[in-house]
């Protein structure tokens, strides 16, 4: 690991840090750190930044309970800006989204823009509003108990698919019960973030090989 010493920061004596989410890896905001609120921020292990406008430290969440629990620092290769990779609690930005960064400037149109977030947050629009002719409005009109036999039917079609050896028909019905499960996440109020938390209380990496990758 580096020593803070090494960290080139401006002539304001502020470093960029780009914070990002954890288990989504969405980049949360760009925030700006002191050698004071960096020093800060490693003591207590929550995110402390500078505030340019307001020209003062501010700890994130102190007045909105936002917080932000800091996993991993990083430097880049010119030691002159840092990832800061955390578990938030609550909306990033303090317009309430989960994200800074959702404004849209350029989009490729020969890319398709598929994420899994953006799948998970089209299915929680699709129950709010139940559009018509929709087949994923017609499941939460359903229910739970449609949507687990929905979960039951593609769970045997991965099966007969693996059995086969078809890579590709593999993946077709791995991608089907994929969104069956990401139904029955919405339907019960179950985040992406909630099953990650579930999924890192039982990863287990050896130290010597985090200590080594740190290196």
């Amino acid at each position: 690991m580096i020593n803070p010493d090494e960290l080139k920061f401006d002539e304001n004596g502020l470093i960029p840090a780009v914070v990002t989410d954890y288990y989504s890896k969405k980049v949360l905001t760009l925030a700006y750190m002191s050698r004071e609120s960096l020093e800060i921020s490693i003591k207590e292990g929550q995110t402390c930044f500078y505030s340019r406008s307001r020209k003062t430290l501010w700890r994130k969440g102190e007045t909105s309970g936002n917080t932000q629990k800091i996993v991993n620092i990083y430097a880049d290769c010119d030691k002159d800006a840092l990832t800061v990779e955390v578990i938030k609690k609550g909306p990033a930005c303090h317009l309430g989204s989960d994200s800074c960064f959702t404004e849209p400037l350029y989009l490729a149109d020969d890319v398709n823009q598929f994420s899994y977030d953006g799948l998970y947050d089209m299915l929680v629009e699709r129950k709010e509003t139940l559009p018509e002719n929709s087949y994923t409005s017609y499941l939460f009109r359903e229910g739970t108990d449609k949507i687990i036999k929905k979960i039951g039917e593609e769970s045997t079609e991965v099966i007969v698919a693996a059995k086969g050896g078809d890579r590709e028909e593999i993946i077709f019905e791995l991608a089907d019960l994929i969104y069956h499960y990401t139904v029955l996440m919405v339907n019960d109020g179950i985040s992406p973030a909630d099953v990650s938390a579930e999924l890192a209380k039982r990863h287990i990496i050896d130290k010597k090989v985090k200590q080594k990758r740190m290196q």
